[in-house]
């Protein structure tokens, strides 16, 4: 049984209810967000596991200071989730640099600082899981969506790496790839680029806020997620990638189907790139 998680980007949504639903079992949980008032309840509902921390995760001293306050009240982390992250809305071509930059300060660059913060602890007790939340955007990316699935692409590559480099250390590394779920991440955690072109606008311009109606539809309930999450984490068996949610199931079942049967369809000129005896 894992008892001591630090969670990141608990404010809302997801991050929210791993907390909850680790704290109404018993777990001891750092729970985490840039403006802790938005945690200030759990605090309250849990006096004696929930240890309220602030933290943004793009800000080195400051995810040093939550994994140093969580050793001292808890004695060790045993596993990190990583969940902090938004979502961002542009065509390729309409992206502006330094919203792509910012996007993956949060999405990437703020789990491999936890990660590199928490490894050193983990390793010197020769276990402990570390979960980054992905998306089942990296299995399929809709119009509109290119960037931010190229950050949560970028922390699979990273993880999967990972995981082979800690695994004989007792550390195993989990990527979930949720679907819609009923959270603030299609509202006031969506951002978009300011420049709109209009050739995209039967592309990427449906998906503009203010033209996708998905937010408050969405299929997943964010609550039985979190119980999905400790649970997997809790069995020990842990897999490497977590599709979480009937909808994300449907998603990769499609994308391996389509992408074995492209593999097979040019297999024969694929591997036409030996040297010639």
């Amino acid at each position: 049984m894992t008892e001591t998680w630090l969670i990141t980007g608990c404010s809302t949504g997801l991050g929210k209810n791993i907390a909850k639903v680790l704290l109404e079992n018993g777990k001891k949980v750092a729970v985490t967000a840039r403006k802790t008032d938005t945690v200030r309840e759990l605090g309250e509902a849990f006096p004696d596991n929930a240890l309220i921390l602030p933290l943004d995760v793009t800000d080195p001293e400051a995810v040093k200071k939550a994994v140093e306050k969580t050793c001292e009240a808890f004695g060790g982390i045993d596993v990190l989730v990583n969940n902090a992250g938004y979502g961002y809305r542009a065509a390729v071509e309409e992206g502006l640099e330094e919203d792509v930059q910012r996007l993956f300060e949060t999405n990437f660059f703020g789990p491999v600082r936890m990660i590199k913060e928490v490894l050193p602890h983990m390793r010197s007790r020769r276990r402990g899981v570390i979960v980054n939340v992905s998306s089942v955007a990296v299995e399929y990316t809709m119009p509109g969506s290119g960037y931010y699935s190229a950050s949560k692409c970028a922390l699979e590559g990273l993880s999967d790496g990972l995981r082979r480099e800690t695994e004989p250390l007792g550390i195993k590394v989990m990527v979930v790839e949720p679907g819609a779920f009923r959270t603030d991440f299609s509202g006031r955690s969506l951002t978009q680029s300011v420049r709109a072109i209009s050739d995209y606008d039967e592309t990427a311009g449906k998906r503009r806020i203010g033209a996708d109606k998905t937010h408050g539809t969405q299929p997943g309930d964010p609550y039985r997620a979190a119980q999905r999450i400790m649970e997997t984490v809790d069995a020990g068996d842990v897999p490497f990638r977590f599709v979480l949610g009937r909808d994300a199931v449907e998603v990769v079942e499609a994308s391996l189907q389509q992408r074995t049967a492209e593999l097979e369809k040019w297999k024969t000129v694929s591997v036409q790139t030996d040297y010639e005896q």
